[in-house]
This record gives C-alpha cells, structure tokens and sequence, in this order.
C-alpha cells in the first residue's frame, strides 16, 4: 500500500524551504486567521509551547494549506461571518472531531469536511498531527451544486459534518495528490491561470459528489423540492428593503451566497427571477397606497417614493400587472 504522507504530501520539500516555523502564538494566529477564519486554539496537555509550520498556496480561489501545531490543542468557535468550509485531511498523528455527542476519530488518509458558516465545531488535535487542508468560500460550492447538478443545497447538506475519504487509496485522496504535485510543480498557473480554475473545478465537484452521497442526497433528481432557506430570507429581504432598488448582488450578499445560486433558485423553485420578485414588491405597494390613498396622494409621488422616476415606464408596467392606469386607481379611489 502507498504510504499516505508521500502520496499526499508531495509539498514537503517545498514546505521546509518556504514555510513559516513559529513557537509564537500570536504569530501562528495571525496566519491561520488569515488562510482558515478567526477561531479559539488552546494547547492541552503538558506541551504548551508551539512548534508550528505553515505553508500556504492557492488554488483559483481555494487556499491549500500544510500546517501543524506541534503540541496536543482543542480547536473550536470557528467564525460564521467568514463564510468558509474546511476540508481537513490528516496526513500524520489522529484528530478527533465532534459530530453531536460522539467523536470521530481521523488517522492518516481521512479528510473531515465541515462548512464553518452553517454549523459550530469542535476539534482536536493531538501533538504528532500535520494537516494538509483546503478552506473554500461556501458560495464556491453552492455555485458547482447549481452548475454540474442542477441543485441548490440547503441546511440538511451544510450542516451535515463528516468523514468523506477514509484509506489511503481513496479517489479523493488520489485527486488531492495530484492538487497538491501541480502546486509544487508550478505554483503560480494554478494560483492566477486557468489550469488553476480547472483543478478548483474538480475538486470542487468531487468534493460536492462525496458530501451529498454522505449526507443522503440523491443528485440525480435533486436534493428537494423545497426551496433553500436562503430563498425566503431573500424574499423578505426584498420585502424590507424595496424602495432602497437594492442589486441582485446586494440581496445575495445579504443572505450569503452567490449571485449564480440565488438566480438559480429563483429560477427553479419561484419560476422568476430576483429582479421581477422586487419589481412585483414594488408595483404591489404602490397598488396598496394607490387603493388606499391618502388626500395629498399623487401617482408621481407613490411612484417615486418606490424608485421610478420614468413616469411612462412606471405607468406600463403598472397596466400590465393591473389591467389599468395608476391614475384610474387613483381616481376610482378618491370617488369612495
């Protein structure tokens, strides 16, 4: 059997002449802040002091990392905000992730893949452990779901946390040599060149395949025929902010995922699209203060107070959703 720490860690040579070697703390927190996300580390055990190495390169817009803490630590309260997923492969020593009241153990070979965004974790680490990891935006992954499969996940799949790759001749373990011998081999095509977006392709596809088949989620039709909760919290979103005129790319900003993916699931389980959903918000509020006017109410001022300043656009498509002028409306209101 190959042994797992040359077929996953090809980056060795590289690693001991570009890695950072660091006993500091505030040092080695600085630098996984920035490759992973802020989270607590506290040492356990008699070995407190670090003996730390760190080693990072992207991938597209994955960060590969080689790292160890040198001593036993608990890892937990992992940062939501960051919007990440880690994939976390032991190459040497045990890690012990918690998963509800039980832990699961990962020896050498096993990756554990946890999106930090959706669910708290807790890890440790023993002493002899060297991780070779992959911190991914979460909205990278729902992008690969909606694209290769046509599905847009929802929590029973980002809340699901679990081994994805035991053995050391696993299929994932065998794409994720090949990631890393390409980084080693030419560092900056797969950082900024296209090489670089195909590798994050595939392994952004692999990844999504193995951790759907974990968490029980049929591909072939779909995960559901509910809609994602981003889905509502965007509705509402929409709904509260609808005079502001916010941006396709602000509402998916608002509910943490891509532009692509809330498209997509607007498409797919509303039969519309962000944009005609606030527009129908719109011309909807202005029916209600044109049906329910005030004395000193005008159809220019209900128009603009809901974002349109082109009076012969607003009045069209007013008549197309309504059947009627806006100043019919208005006036069948006022003869009540």
């Amino acid at each position: 059997m190959v042994d797992v720490v040359h077929s996953l860690d090809p980056l060795s040579d590289v690693a001991v002449s570009s890695a950072a070697v660091s006993s500091d703390w505030d040092e080695i927190r600085a630098w996984s802040d920035q490759v992973y996300m802020p989270y607590r580390v506290r040492s356990t055990g008699r070995l407190l002091q670090p003996r730390s190495s760190m080693y990072s390169a992207p991938i597209g817009e994955i960060t590969l990392t080689r790292f160890r803490y040198g001593v036993p630590v608990t890892v937990d309260d992992f940062s939501a905000d960051a919007g990440n997923i880690l994939v976390l492969t032991t190459i040497r020593g045990r890690a012990r992730h918690r998963v509800g009241s039980a832990e699961v153990e990962v020896d050498s070979g096993g990756t554990f893949l946890v999106d930090c965004s959706r669910i708290e974790h807790y890890v440790d680490f023993d002493e002899s452990d060297l991780q070779l990891n992959l911190t991914m935006p979460h909205r990278l992954v729902a992008d690969v779901a909606d694209r290769w499969f046509g599905y847009l996940p929802d929590d029973r799949l980002w809340q699901h946390k679990c081994v994805i790759s035991a053995g050391q001749q696993s299929a994932w373990n065998a794409l994720l040599a090949y990631a890393v011998r390409s980084v080693a081999a030419d560092p900056d095509r797969i950082a900024h060149g296209r090489p670089g977006i195909h590798l994050q392709e595939l392994l952004l596809g692999h990844l999504f395949t193995e951790w759907a088949a974990a968490a029980g989620i049929a591909l072939d039709g779909g995960g559901s025929d509910v809609a994602p909760g981003y889905v509502g919290r965007a509705e509402h979103y929409m709904r509260d902010h609808a005079a502001e005129l916010p941006t396709v790319t602000e509402v998916a900003a608002a509910v943490g995922v891509s532009v692509r993916a809330l498209s997509g699931a607007f498409r797919r389980y509303r039969e519309t699209t962000p944009n005609r959903f606030l527009t129908e918000v719109r011309l909807q509020r202005i029916h209600d203060e044109l049906t329910a006017a005030a004395p000193d109410c005008t159809v220019s001022s209900v128009a603009a107070r809901w974002g349109y300043v082109n009076m012969g656009v607003f009045a069209a498509a007013y008549r197309r959703r309504f059947g009627e002028n806006p100043s019919r409306a208005l006036a069948r209101t006022r003869r009540r």
